[in-house]
């Protein structure tokens, strides 16, 4: 299984929104970057994926899961979307300022490539954030 992070404006779509969605959960678009949809479009069923809050707040606030893998979103386009259900919160929302003061995180996707919002995460990097954010 591998893990990603996937970025929100809570404005656009929130974590309590993708909460509200329930075991069906939701389609997340809007992705107009290649790299962002080349990582959407090597996603699995049941890989697990960081909610994080962009713009207002910039935290990990949650864990959903990949429930149907990357689909056309408009015929004829280029760009793809992927189905999350939301999985449970983190006790501890972790900050992008808590993910770079931690030195074993210096070479993680969110703070090498912030503005990609489609990034993977290592397996030592999600181990990590989820023990700063209460799991």
């Amino acid at each position: 299984m591998a893990h990603w992070l996937i970025k929100s404006e809570p404005v656009k779509w929130s974590w309590d929104q993708q909460v509200a969605a329930g075991a069906k959960g939701t389609h997340w678009d809007g992705v107009k970057n290649h790299t962002a949809k080349l990582n959407l479009m090597a996603m699995k069923q049941g890989d697990q994926v960081f909610f994080y809050h962009s713009n207002e707040g910039l935290e990990v606030v949650g864990i959903v899961e990949v429930i149907k893998e990357a689909y056309i979103w408009i015929p004829g386009e280029p760009w793809v979307l992927v189905d999350f259900k939301a999985v449970k919160p983190l006790p501890k929302p972790v900050t992008l300022a808590q993910v770079k003061a931690e030195p074993k995180l210096a070479k993680m996707a969110l703070v090498t490539s912030f503005r990609l919002s489609v990034q993977p995460v290592t397996d030592e990097e999600w181990a990590l954030v989820c023990k700063m954010g209460g799991l």
